[in-house]
């Protein structure tokens, strides 16, 4: 079937070769880029833009081994990179300078020498590299080849535990280095085919290792693995009860393990059980109507913070051990917080807070006080984020019911000042099972600045924090009901007195891609331009050629394509199979290396779109993977997506 795949596309390409042909081609960017009917960009587009093209955030590694300082990643030139701030809003200090954005930082205890991991190009194909702050050197301990990730140092800072995809290239097994007897890594767990395996905190004995199974996101396992014997006992989860439980940490005894479940319910509550397998979990958050999304103990087990997502809003909590009694911490701006770290001495945490008018920034809290002070001020290319337009949460009916009343769907709403009424942008998040949150965003500004335009960001089904039902309702050949929920939100724009609703575009990126271009098969009459970035068009090439390690977890959620009748409604369900109805300008933009959904779900619909004569532009990046980390190449698309929506939005 794939060489019957590869033959029909070769047609294709040969029988629209003339309409090719007449394609405006050039490179941009030093030759990285690859632009196909974009038309050149004004120079008044890229002036306008250069504001909000320069604005920047800050994430958090963790505290220097002296508690003095904090360890940070930014960028300042093309890439994040690793900084050292002393002081709070003090000069961020850059420690390393490679050409390639630094990710997956992990300070190694007892010293200031970090483990972090780097691709090549976007492939995701991280190698993992020990780096010294004080010297800037850097060494690769990794193999060079294969795909590593979810570093863990134990406690002592003695051992280093990584996934890695080293044994075959598919397994995502778990590996450790011992760094008391070299720098050869030992293979710790064989991990089976078809899920992901990584690891999650040492005993503090380093006798146990805490591992996450990830089946998919209604299913995860929680096991203890012995290092001395290599015996795994599984404590939680089970392919019988599926459940979603993902573990935080031991207890400060190492009798028990704290994890986040959603077995008793709607919502990932947090709750304790004992190492045994026979022992109970104990739920402890049972009066909080939200999912537990991270819990960070103190280095002396006796004190934690855990984060609620609580309608795509993080409220952060105090949590005291001793008797599991938690209290919501009110100093904590609203908006998202993430990545919680206490220093060494037990008296700091901290974390990183974004919400729509602020980048994400470093806070630090004093833990007895409750008293909040900001470390880092990221740059808004001197806008004045306090007029950024703030999103409204609606509710919209959809097409099927709950209790006999129509179901509703969540959505953020961005309106521009005036009557209007406004053009629309729709942005669909990817995943599927990702959540649109209010976070800052000077993209969405832009647009409504720039174009006028209003932006609604839907958590159509599938979409996580709002419980596993609804998480579930797209699985499988359900697939299509999350478009119609797009359907339904064009609906509800045509009530709205301030939105356009003959002037709709559809924005998305990766299982976005997908809906944009599923949008645009079954809502071409009510849309005026779709913009699909790195999206599936066809679920079963996408499924064949996705990289080995995660086909497997795909076909959990879309479905497998090896079954004949699961095959067959991929394939029917496919926008490259219904390109016939796609009748809306298409902006289609790509990354050459992605390694997830590949550059040839990209090129076969630009081909197809180009063979019934649709409008279509064409934009990938040979320099980038799943998504543009380079500015240069981020710029150069953002211009050129306004400048598509200038000629098909506000037409």
């Amino acid at each position: 079937m794939r060489r019957l795949f590869l033959t029909s596309i070769l047609f294709l390409a040969a029988a629209s070769a003339a309409a090719v042909a007449e394609v405006d081609r050039r490179t941009a960017n030093s030759g990285n880029v690859v632009l196909e009917g974009v038309p050149e960009i004004p120079a008044s587009i890229s002036e306008a833009l250069t504001q909000y093209q320069n604005t920047r955030s800050a994430g958090l590694i963790d505290w220097s081994r002296d508690g003095e300082s904090i360890y940070i990643t930014t960028r300042f030139a093309e890439v994040s990179q690793i900084h050292r701030v002393d002081q709070p809003g003090g000069a961020r200090h850059q420690l390393t300078w490679y050409d390639e954005p630094v990710g997956g930082a992990d300070r190694r205890p007892g010293s200031d020498t970090m483990a972090f991991l780097m691709d090549s190009g976007g492939s995701e194909f991280d190698q993992i590299y020990l780096f010294d702050p004080a010297d800037g050197s850097r060494e690769m301990i990794s193999d060079g080849e294969s795909r590593n990730g979810a570093l863990e140092w134990s406690g002592d800072g003695r051992y280093l535990a990584f996934q890695s995809t080293r044994r075959n290239g598919r397994s995502n097994d778990i590996w450790m280095f011992d760094f008391d007897n070299g720098r050869e890594a030992e293979l710790v767990l064989e991990a089976p085919d078809g899920s992901w395996w990584g690891p999650v905190e040492f005993s503090a004995d380093n006798e146990k290792l805490l591992i996450v199974q990830y089946v998919s996101v209604n299913d995860s396992r929680i096991h203890v693995l012995d290092l001395d014997s290599g015996e795994l006992t599984r404590i939680a989860g089970s392919a019988e009860d599926p459940a979603r439980n993902l573990p935080f940490g031991f207890d400060a005894e190492g009798e028990g393990v704290y994890f986040s479940t959603d077995a008793e319910g709607e919502f990932a509550q947090l709750a304790w059980r004992p190492l045994d397998p026979e022992g109970e979990a104990r739920v402890i958050t049972g009066d909080i109507p939200w999912s537990v999304q991270g819990l960070e103990l103190n280095h002396a087990g006796d004190a934690g913070v855990f984060v609620t997502n609580e309608g795509g809003i993080s409220r952060m909590y105090r949590f005291d051990p001793a008797d599991e009694s938690y209290e919501r911490i009110d100093s904590i701006p609203e908006g998202l917080v993430y990545g919680a770290s206490f220093s060494e001495d037990d008296e700091s945490l901290a974390v990183v807070v974004n919400n729509p008018r602020s980048p994400s920034d470093v806070h630090v809290m004093d833990f007895d006080s409750g008293e909040l002070t900001r470390w880092t001020y990221s740059e808004v290319g001197g806008l004045d984020t306090e007029q950024f337009v703030m999103p409204e949460l609606v509710h919209y009916p959809t097409f099927d019911q709950v209790d006999g009343e129509p179901r509703k769907i969540p959505a953020f709403v961005y309106r521009p000042e005036g009557e209007g009424p406004h053009p629309v942008i729709i942005q669909i998040h990817g995943g599927p099972e990702s959540q649109t949150r209010p976070g800052f965003s000077s993209t969405y500004q832009l647009w409504i600045d720039h174009l006028g335009a209003a932006v609604i960001r839907p958590n159509v089904r599938g979409s996580s924090g709002y419980g596993k039902s609804y998480l579930k309702l797209d699985n499988g050949f359900k697939r299509e009901d999350s478009v119609k929920d797009i359907g339904a939100l064009l609906d509800w724009i045509a009530t709205q007195p301030d939105l356009d609703g003959d002037r709709v575009a559809v924005y998305g990126g990766s299982y976005g891609g997908y809906m944009v271009l599923a949008s645009a098969v079954h809502y071409s009459d009510r849309l005026k331009a779709a913009v699909d970035i790195v999206g599936i068009s066809n679920f079963v090439t996408f499924l064949e050629n996705t990289e080995d390690y995660r086909r497997d977890l795909r076909r959990v959620e879309y479905g497998d394509e090896r079954d004949p009748e699961m095959r067959a409604h991929l394939e029917a369900i496919s926008p490259l199979n219904n390109v016939e109805k796609i009748d809306v300008p298409m902006f289609v933009v790509q990354g050459e290396n992605d390694p997830r959904v590949p550059v040839t779900e990209a090129e076969q619909i630009v081909a197809a779109l180009r063979e019934q004569g649709s409008p279509v532009w064409y934009m990938n990046a040979l320099n980038e993977g799943h998504g543009y980390r380079r500015k240069e190449n981020r710029d150069l698309y953002s211009e050129a997506v306004v400048l598509f929506f200038e000629r098909f939005l506000l037409d």
